[in-house]
């Protein structure tokens, strides 16, 4: 690229140095999970080590949520968290998915209480659009898998 050639929209901010992509990077993994690694642990024999808490409303909670999910809306973290959760025990908070920023509040109240939390990227949707099993006020649910979000042949996407 020469001096007078303008940069397409991707370079025009140059790419951050190797060691602060590295930082920042390691640092959303430090925040975030996503829904097939909850899942995939969740499964797994034993104790995951964390609990998933669904932050929604009791209507949403009702539609669908995570096989053992808590539920504890974000209003309430503040008055109900302490009873509810260990401090002891990292929190995974979810939503509805990436279009709502629920868990990320719910993530914070939490932090701010002093919980370690993580959020788990995707929320309800990309768990249910993963083909997922998950539980409404009916009973135990399923679709198949979104072959634009999961892979069809395989429970590995291979990242």
């Amino acid at each position: 690229m020469t001096a007078t050639t303008t940069p397409n929209a991707v370079l025009r901010v140059p790419p951050a140095s190797p060691a602060a992509a590295a930082a920042h990077f390691g640092a959303s993994l430090a925040f975030h999970a996503d829904v097939s690694d909850v899942a995939s642990a969740l499964a797994a024999d034993g104790d995951p080590g964390f609990v998933v808490i669904d932050t929604r409303s009791t209507a949403s909670w009702d539609q669908g949520h995570v096989p053992g999910a808590v539920h504890l809306p974000t209003a309430l973290i503040a008055e109900q968290a302490g009873q509810l959760l260990d401090r002891t025990v990292p929190v995974v908070t979810y939503c509805w998915g990436p279009g709502c920023n629920g868990a990320t509040r719910a993530a914070l109240a939490l932090a701010e209480l002093g919980f370690q939390v993580k959020e788990m990227l995707g929320g309800f949707e990309y768990w249910a659009r993963e083909g997922f099993a998950y539980e409404t006020w009916e009973g135990s649910a399923r679709r198949d898998a979104d072959p634009l979000t999961a892979p069809v042949d395989s429970d590995d996407c291979g990242c």
